[in-house]
């Protein structure tokens, strides 16, 4: 094609998508200050929940019983949530940004207080499902407002508050979940509203946005039917599968038969469907569609890192609960110093430069992780930890940046929520995955080494084969092959996790040339 039939091409994709900005949302009317404290709000709930829940769960379980069904009170909230967040993006580009995000939080809230008046775990799973489903729109179509009423060069400074956002949860959920479940674990939803309500009100107020001069759109409904049921499958293959049932059993087997074409009906649909739920011509963008690969891997591999560093250290190396609830803060903190510093690189070089050189740095630290063994120190982890953070912070607001500026703004909520959502199938996957390795791999050393008089059974759970009172009742040889094991384990884990951040640093690198432009355009 001609270069300038490229050029106008490109001029009349701006200037419709300008034109178009201008109808829906009116920043002369929408205060942005007080839309910005209403979204982090949002977020604050969003990234929150799972942390401080997390850690009033024990007493959670021990009041209503039922410990069987411990881990649905996380899957079934995890299930409902990623489903919905590529549902969510759509709607928001059919019916407008801010009725999608207040619905979304106004179910977040309602789960939120129908989980505080829970009277069993029966209960409690099925109100975490109606948190879930409202959650599901926070996090994405929050980025997509902030796409739409700031220039590309402030939005990343919203990045950089996010992360500060992300992190004090991190952090703080823990201590908090803690602080209220010695008070009344109920509190640790019923906070939500105090929260979420004037985030409600802020956003409703301050907000101003009409619905852009359309016909009336058409919601695919057979496709996002095929789309859910195809995720809740393959997801709760993999998170039943080794744990509930085995991975060859005929019910595992069914899921992912299941899940496989019920995701073949997707595409099909979607290939004939007016306004599809989750369009396909975004992956026929490349900037789109890498951004999606890395940004899937590098969450498979930075989940599992959170998931199990706290348990190598406070299992090998044997540091008390309470620090093992802090260690991972340098990797926050260094986090939130390169998120804040990406904006200013984002304007100046290219989207893959900045990936490429912070998922080197990323791998670098996960390759020091892989060395960890029983002699590695607290402050060698903090090190680790560090440069690993310093190169994972840039990455998703450069990953997130990258795939709504590729498009124009009718499909921008789409490309947003498609983004979140392949970063949050790749953290379940990952964990997952890194989890079935770690269980086998501490088992198959056991096996090997026959420690000398130890029982092995049911020593191979790595959630508790390092903890509590078994430890204490175990000699000093026992411990250290135990110990041993585990590190063992986490080596192979940890090696598993450099090939994912390798695999997104070969996506970044094929991104191609496209960057963040200033106020004179979107992308390039």
């Amino acid at each position: 094609m001609p270069f300038n039939i490229i050029h106008t091409e490109l001029l009349k994709r701006h200037c419709v998508d300008y034109i178009r900005r201008c109808i829906i949302l009116s920043n002369e009317k929408t205060n942005t200050k007080w839309v910005t404290a209403g979204l982090l709000l949002g977020l604050v709930l969003s990234s929150l929940d799972q942390t401080i829940v997390a850690a009033s769960l024990p007493t959670i379980t021990k009041q209503l019983g039922g410990f069987s069904l411990y881990s649905w009170v996380f899957t079934v909230y995890m299930l409902a949530s990623t489903v919905m967040m590529p549902i969510y993006g759509k709607l928001a580009d059919l019916f407008g940004r801010k009725r999608v995000f207040l619905g979304g939080l106004s179910l977040f809230l309602l789960g939120s207080l129908l989980c505080g008046c829970a009277h069993s775990m029966y209960e409690l799973i099925a109100f975490r499902c109606i948190q879930g489903l409202g959650a599901g729109a926070l996090m994405p179509v929050a980025f997509t407002i902030i796409a739409d009423i700031y220039p590309p060069e402030q939005r990343v400074k919203f990045m950089g508050l996010f992360s500060t956002v992300f992190a004090a949860s991190s952090i703080g959920g823990p201590v908090l979940g803690g602080l209220l479940a010695a008070w009344s674990w109920r509190w640790i939803f019923l906070m939500n509203l105090p929260i979420g309500l004037p985030a409600l009100l802020l956003l409703a107020a301050a907000l101003k946005e009409t619905q852009p001069l359309r016909s009336r759109p058409k919601i695919d409904w057979s496709g996002a039917a095929a789309f859910a049921g195809s995720v809740v499958a393959l997801l709760l293959a993999l998170v039943l599968g080794g744990n509930e049932y085995a991975w060859g059993s005929p019910v595992n087997l069914g899921l992912w038969i299941t899940g496989g074409a019920l995701l073949g009906v997707f595409i099909w649909v979607e290939a004939k469907a007016k306004e599809p739920m989750m369009p396909m011509r975004l992956f026929t963008l490349r900037t789109v569609t890498c951004s999606h690969i890395a940004g899937f891997f590098i969450n498979a591999a930075l989940f599992g890192a959170i998931a199990y560093i706290p348990l190598f250290v406070q299992g090998v190396i044997g540091v008390s609960s309470v620090v093992t609830g802090y260690i991972l803060v340098p990797f926050m903190l260094a986090t939130v110093v390169t998120m804040t510093g990406c904006r200013r690189w984002m304007m100046k070089v290219s989207y893959r430069t900045i990936l490429v050189m912070s998922l080197s740095c990323t791998l670098a630290g996960f390759l020091l992780f892989s060395r960890m063994d029983m002699d590695t120190t607290t402050l060698e982890i903090v090190i680790y930890m560090l440069v690993a953070g310093f190169g994972a912070g840039a990455v998703f607001p450069a990953l997130g940046t990258a795939a709504q500026h590729a498009v124009e703004w009718s499909l921008r909520g789409a490309a947003t929520s498609s983004n979140q959502f392949f970063r949050s199938v790749g953290g379940t996957i990952g964990v997952s995955i890194m989890g079935g390795m770690l269980s086998r791999g501490i088992a198959d050393r056991l096996e090997a080494s026959k420690a000398a008089g130890l029982d092995i059974q049911g020593l191979s759970d790595p959630e508790t084969v390092l903890n509590g009172e078994l430890r204490l009742q175990l000699p000093e040889s026992a411990l250290q092959e135990l110990q041993r094991a585990f590190s063992g384990a986490l080596h192979d884990v940890f090696l598993f996790a450099s090939l994912l951040v390798a695999v997104s640093l070969l996506a970044s690198a094929a991104m191609g040339k496209a960057r963040l432009i200033s106020r004179n355009g979107e992308s390039s």
